[in-house]
């Protein structure tokens, strides 16, 4: 094995404005040296690249901190161990890491957790069977609870959390009504996920779409964009609705408008009038199903009952130009760079 191995790395060049551009990011090449006692050497095969990114570029308070200017954009990559000095792990075993935006990674082993090929394909242990679908699960079982004849109601329904929001909901006898942009999308929630209903965010009556494919109300809203489709569903919500609030991805370059029509003391009143639950989550928050999640959900995807899709992109360099694609929903399934080849 060489003293040191040339790697690439995408970083934070700059704190994006509104949407970010491409000069908000470098492609950098740096040596990394040769693991040391208690470390190891990992080669990226997959990068995961997800709407929460966008926060952490910005220099704010949140549940995480932001990125630094210079350093490694943060990512989860499925990776393949080149070299260990680390007790438990052998060079071609395959894990899950925190790595980032980069080719090759020096690890402690701190949050890597091994996983089996054999399985189910690696690149799901990033969208459906990894962080997305666990997001889509704990959220919908622990705050959701959709019982049989509910309306459940999912946004970006063709992506990796909303696509299984859906399904589960079936699963569990409620009636699945998916919101997606553009006919190919919407196509694909209805024929393939087989979605009861599927509405275009696009459509110029949206709205009464909406209302009129819920002719009983809204009993969960599983919030995955916010803006202008939270203003259509919140007038919908039935008593005792529950709304577990995964993301915003509409409000997070910062442009979304201030509407006249849902005002704090409205959304207030609307809340308290209605009994309504809403509730944000990190995934992690509810770390405590995963094992539920993965007995669940892994049978029914080897047994053709779950449906998923990835959209993979090779290259590490063109990941900032798909990030930005996929905050603008260009996007069609779960969003994953290939970044390597097993060796």
């Amino acid at each position: 094995m060489s003293s040191s191995t040339q790697a690439q790395r995408i970083v934070l060049a700059a704190r994006p404005q509104g949407e970010p551009t491409a000069t908000d990011f470098r492609l950098e090449t740096v040596q990394l040296p040769a693991p040391a006692a208690g470390q190891l050497l990992l080669k990226t095969l997959y990068l995961s690249l997800d709407p929460y990114m966008r926060g952490r570029m910005n220099d704010a308070k949140s549940y995480m901190p932001p990125v630094g200017l210079g350093q490694t954009m943060v990512g989860e990559v499925v990776a393949e161990v080149v070299e260990s000095q680390l007790a438990g792990y052998a060079a071609g075993d395959l894990v899950l890491a925190h790595s980032g935006w980069v080719s090759h990674a020096l690890s402690d082993g701190q949050g890597v957790r091994k996983i089996d090929p054999d399985t189910a394909p690696i690149e799901t242990r990033l969208g459906v069977l990894g962080m997305p679908g666990f997001t889509a699960y704990a959220g919908l079982r622990e705050i959701g609870k959709p019982r049989a004849g509910e309306t459940v109601v999912v946004a970006a329904a063709s992506g990796p959390v909303g696509s299984l929001v859906g399904q589960l909901a079936q699963r569990s006898g409620a009636r699945a009504v998916g919101i997606a942009g553009g006919t190919r999308k919407c196509a694909y929630v209805k024929d393939v996920l087989g979605f009861d209903v599927v509405i275009d965010h696009h459509a110029e009556d949206f709205a009464d779409q909406l209302a009129t494919a819920c002719p009983d109300g809204i009993d969960v809203y599983f919030e995955n964009v916010g803006g202008p489709i939270w203003h259509a569903v919140f007038p919908l919500l039935n008593p005792f609705a529950r709304v577990p609030v995964c993301g915003l991805v509409a409000d997070y370059n910062g442009s979304a408008a201030v509407s006249d029509g849902l005002s704090v003391a409205g959304l207030m009143r609307g809340i308290l009038s209605k009994s309504i639950t809403v509730r944000g989550f990190i995934n992690y928050d509810l770390d405590y199903c995963f094992g539920d999640f993965l007995k669940e959900v892994g049978p029914a995807i080897k047994q053709g009952e779950i449906e998923h899709l990835e959209d993979i992109v090779d290259g590490l360099e063109n990941a900032p130009a798909t990030f930005m694609g996929m905050l603008k929903g260009k996007n069609f399934g779960k969003v994953l760079v290939r970044v390597g080849e097993r060796r």
